[in-house]
């Protein structure tokens, strides 16, 4: 049988194992060794089963990715987030929408030492939801606004997303972190401005209340002072070059850790419920890990990438016809997979693409966690969308995506704007 249909086979079974509810990692793992077993023997097609776990796992550069879900743990757990609301809707809350700007704005600081986007959707569902329905906010836009508040978790550093594409190619993390700074400030501007545009086109839409004295202002940025504080230390350290990006996640969980205990936000049942919770998502991030190299060293054998990367280059569309496809495929897919799986899959497939059509590769790797955001709040499996509907009951699925809708728009916007404009990625990684 010719490699190119034991190709489409693999990914049809792959495709129809996810279908039948079988867990990505697994999937991708079984396809890749049964189709290097069928293409060069099953004795080699077991050793690779039984070296890449051990190799990965055993990864010293991989300790990135628990390191950093537990420093996001640690800081969840310790309230850090209702206290970084509080200090925004100090200074934001009277204004008219502006709950909801201090939510985009607390979600951006969360996302900076949480890195998880479901887990910054989760948190401000209970945190920044209920305080709009109170005063009054419309159900939509309040679940709207946590929901693309949330996709700021996956962009702005650290972001478990851009360490897992740094380790597929081989990029440097640490750059990768400090690219995503300016698209992540620009990403919560353009937010703000959305809210703005709402409430000019809108006036009575959304309410106000009145101003906090300067006094509870001052009292409330008290309270986030450490937390500033961890993050400037964190991404400071990786772009001075002080810290690996290793070293600047153990530096990052030992200080939420530290932080959390001092301020005694952080009792011994909700020490053990972070750190459990950081085995099982660094348990499941691995799982998928170890299937994707598997799958990917059956995708070698079988020359997959080096073909598409010559079907997509002799199109005669041009570089960014090719990669508004590759873009249109990440929207798409961002519709019906979950992101980290979605990524792990398709990056090694695409990226010779990018490298032989001449982008930048830490650019790359912007444009598709931004790409991948849009998948969180899009419909028919937006998971940010279902995990806010999770949390909050009294609202349907079809009002958070109608909520949604305006941040949909800003977002490709924004993509745009980066794609014509990559120095907005590449200016601060080009000065480390």
């Amino acid at each position: 049988m010719a490699n190119n249909l034991v190709a489409v086979l693999g990914f049809v079974a792959l495709f129809a194992l996810m279908l039948l509810r079988v867990p990505v990692g697994l999937a991708m793992g079984a396809v890749g060794i049964v189709g290097f077993g069928y293409l060069t023997g099953f004795g080699p097609a077991l050793a690779l089963l039984a070296q890449s776990p051990i190799r990965t796992a055993t990864e010293a550069g991989f300790a990135v990715i628990p390191l950093f879900i537990l420093m996001g743990n640690y800081s969840s757990h310790s309230g850090m987030s209702r206290e970084l609301f509080k200090a925004a809707d100090s200074f934001f809350g009277h204004r008219r929408g502006g709950l909801g700007m201090a939510t985009i704005l607390s979600s951006g600081g969360f996302a900076a030492i949480s890195g998880s986007s479901v887990a910054t959707s989760a948190t401000f569902s209970t945190v920044a939801y209920p305080e709009m329905l109170r005063f009054g906010y419309p159900r939509s836009f309040a679940a709207g606004t946590v929901a693309a508040g949330g996709t700021l978790g996956i962009l702005i550093p650290p972001s478990n997303i851009l360490a897992v594409y740094g380790i597929l190619t081989d990029q440097d993390i640490g750059r990768l972190f400090i690219a995503g700074l300016l698209p992540g400030i620009l990403a919560t501007v353009m937010y703000l401005l959305t809210i703005s545009a709402i409430n000019w086109r809108r006036p009575d839409y959304l309410p106000g209340r009145e101003r906090s004295g300067w006094s509870e202002r001052l009292a409330a940025v008290r309270n986030i002072w450490a937390i500033a504080l961890l993050f400037l230390v964190v991404i400071g350290g990786l772009y001075g070059g002080v810290f690996t990006p290793t070293e600047a996640a153990g530096v990052g969980a030992t200080g939420a850790l530290l932080i959390s205990l001092a301020r005694r936000k952080l009792d011994r049942a909700a020490f053990w419920e972070a750190t459990v919770s950081a085995v099982r998502v660094t348990a499941s991030v691995f799982t998928i890990l170890i299937g994707a190299l598997l799958f990917g060293y059956f995708l070698t054998i079988t020359q997959t990438p080096q073909q598409i990367t010559a079907f997509l280059t002799d199109l005669g569309i041009g570089p960014y016809g090719v990669l508004f496809l590759i873009l249109v495929m990440y929207i798409v897919l961002g519709c019906m997979m979950d992101t980290m799986a979605m990524v792990i899959l398709t990056v090694p497939i695409v990226f010779p693409v990018i490298l032989a059509l001449g982008f930048d590769p830490i650019w790359f790797g912007i444009i598709i966690v931004m790409t991948v955001e849009l998948g969180l709040i899009t419909p028919p499996i937006g998971m940010n969308i279902f995990v806010i509907k999770s949390v909050v009951r009294d609202i349907e699925l079809p009002e958070i995506f109608r909520g949604v809708v305006p941040f949909v728009v800003t977002d490709l916007v924004r993509l745009a704007i980066l794609i014509a404009f990559p120095a907005l990625v590449l200016w601060l990684p080009s000065q480390m």
